[in-house]
């Protein structure tokens, strides 16, 4: 943690950076139809007539971004290479503000969200010192919304964005307390996607929100009696677990009166009354294992001439392969919701729940061993669920890590600040409606994985994991919202699960087919020792979370 000395020292630099590129001579302010054009330039149009992009960098720097501030932002603990980029900041920070003055940079002005109590004001100021780089400002542009033209929004929030910076000294500094990012020596779009998100849920705490980290969509579902029910529903999840993939599904619900409206598939800002504000116009997918028969709303978007592709293989003839991962498995690509249709709602923003019948939440966990593929949860485990924030490292954050267990609190590993007030908020949030809220947790992994460790440390999988295919979840999701999944006391967790649910053998997912008993008990027992281990290390909250991820 730096001192108050140095942190009074640092936002003055920075104040100097952001009002010296407001009106610099080497700022271009790119207009909508220049920016477009001048990116298409320095890309590969593909067969579909959209174009592909790619970058040195193929995945976020999380190790290498770091929070700076008051105590109530500062990271309670640091990477030694977060260490070295404190210790050396304000070498660097004066190097960024003579550089700025010789480098040329573009400037794009958007509008995250579109309501007029939080919609924060996005500027981007992107280094094109590599003529290619106006690809981030387009990338950029196509995300988010044009600025209202009646009216000065806020938040405003900045990001300086100098891709050419030393690999050597690549960072992502974040001062949350005056909304801005600098992102130096990485090409990879999703720095500044998730500086933008990053700093917009910051700033809806302090205004009482509480940013999710989840796609947002509206369920219309034949419920036990016969009339139609009408569902909010959040989705939450780590990058690369599905959480796209199921906020733009129909689920096949088919009836006379059933459907699905696309909200957002990445941040919303949740309120106390249970609406949640939306974000983006532009979505963020994975492109691995895209195909037009298990996500045919995402594909046909994603080849829409308005798409870019961000590290997809694309060869000399522009013919686009999503399952080639030569280069990297986190191929990208931004689709544009209008390109959803007819799927997409009327808004980007969620209803309250009293307009509603109910609000799901749904926690999309990815695990291959002994975790049911769903579970029914009470408010407090509810709360523990969010807490632990369970899944596997995927290509997206890190993926040398790919595969292991991993935490993230409310799979969000973009939260600010104390991260007990984010597990109360949203357990208080959840015990206050629990009339009107149902949670459950989804696993989009699959059951049965044995891996052996072998003596020189290496893994080797015995037995591949028991995958539930996009559909097979299709079919849970539709099961909780018509009302039609049978639940049961699991025998090895203290939860509910699907005794049958209607268009899926459940009985193939059964744990017991794939261990015996002794192993079952060791592999719960050692999941539960690790999360009472992990939860300890949150001393603000709530006893009943607490006591929740103890038992469950």
């Amino acid at each position: 943690m730096i001192s108050t000395t140095s942190f009074e020292n640092e936002i003055q630099s920075i104040n100097r950076i952001v009002q010296y590129l407001k009106g610099a001579p080497n700022v271009i302010n790119s207009t909508d139809w220049t920016l477009r054009r001048n990116a298409e330039r320095h890309a590969l149009f593909t067969q579909f007539g959209n174009i592909a992009v790619h970058s040195t960098v193929k995945n976020r720097s999380a190790k290498l971004t770091v929070c700076i501030g008051s105590p109530e932002v500062c990271q309670t603990s640091l990477h030694p290479l977060q260490t070295e980029i404190v210790n050396n900041l304000a070498k660097t920070l004066d190097s960024v503000e003579l550089y700025i003055r010789k480098a040329p940079f573009v400037r794009i002005n958007r509008n995250m969200g579109d309501n007029r109590e939080f919609s924060p004001n996005c500027t981007i100021f992107v280094s094109i010192q590599r003529p290619e780089m106006i690809r981030l400002a387009y990338m950029a542009w196509a995300a988010l919304f044009p600025p209202k033209q009646e009216q000065e929004t806020e938040p405003k929030q900045y990001i300086i964005y100098i891709p050419e910076w030393q690999e050597s000294a690549r960072q992502i500094v974040v001062f949350p307390e005056i909304s801005t990012t600098v992102v130096l020596g990485t090409d990879y779009y999703g720095e500044s996607k998730k500086g933008f998100l990053r700093m917009a849920m910051w700033n809806a705490k302090q205004r009482g929100m509480l940013g999710l980290h989840a796609g947002a969509k509206i369920i219309k579902a034949r419920g036990s009696d016969g009339g139609i029910k009408k569902y909010g529903m959040l989705i939450l999840g780590l990058s690369g677990t599905g959480k796209t993939t199921h906020t733009c599904h129909t689920h096949d619900l088919s009836d006379e009166g059933e459907g699905i409206e696309i909200l957002q598939d990445d941040v919303v800002f949740l309120k106390k009354d249970g609406s949640a504000y939306g974000s983006e116009r532009g979505f963020y997918l994975k492109t691995e294992g895209l195909d037009a028969v298990s996500q045919p709303i995402i594909y046909k978007a994603s080849i829409s001439r308005n798409a870019i592709f961000e590290n997809v293989m694309v060869d000399y003839e522009g013919n686009v392969f999503f399952d080639d991962y030569t280069l990297t498995s986190n191929g990208r690509g931004i689709m544009l919701r209008s390109d959803l249709h007819p799927y997409i709602s009327d808004s980007i923003d969620l209803p309250a729940i009293d307009e509603m019948d109910g609000l799901i939440v749904a926690f999309i966990t990815r695990r291959h061993t002994v975790v049911p593929l769903a579970a029914k949860l009470t408010p407090e485990q509810a709360g523990a669920v969010f807490m632990l924030g369970e899944s596997i490292e995927t290509s997206a954050g890190d993926p040398k890590r790919a595969g292991e267990s991993v935490r993230s609190v409310g799979t969000n590993p973009f939260i600010i600040g104390d991260k007990s007030y984010d597990g109360n908020w949203f357990y208080d949030f959840v015990k206050r409606n629990e009339d009107k809220v149902q949670c459950y947790q989804l696993n989009t992994g699959g059951v049965g994985e044995i891996i052996e460790k072998l003596p020189d440390g290496k893994k080797v999988t015995k037995r591949k994991v028991k995958r539930v295919e996009i559909a097979e979840m299709s079919a849970i999701i539709r099961g909780i919202v018509r009302g039609t999944i049978k639940w049961e006391n699991d025998r090895h967790w203290n939860f509910e699960s699907p005794a049958y649910v209607d268009g899926i053998d459940i009985s193939n997912y059964r744990v017991e087919k794939f261990y015996d008993e002794a192993s079952i008990a060791q592999q719960v027992s050692d999941l539960r020792r690790e999360r009472i281990e992990y939860i300890k290390g949150f001393d603000k909250l709530n006893k009943e979370i607490v006591k929740a991820v103890e038992t469950i």
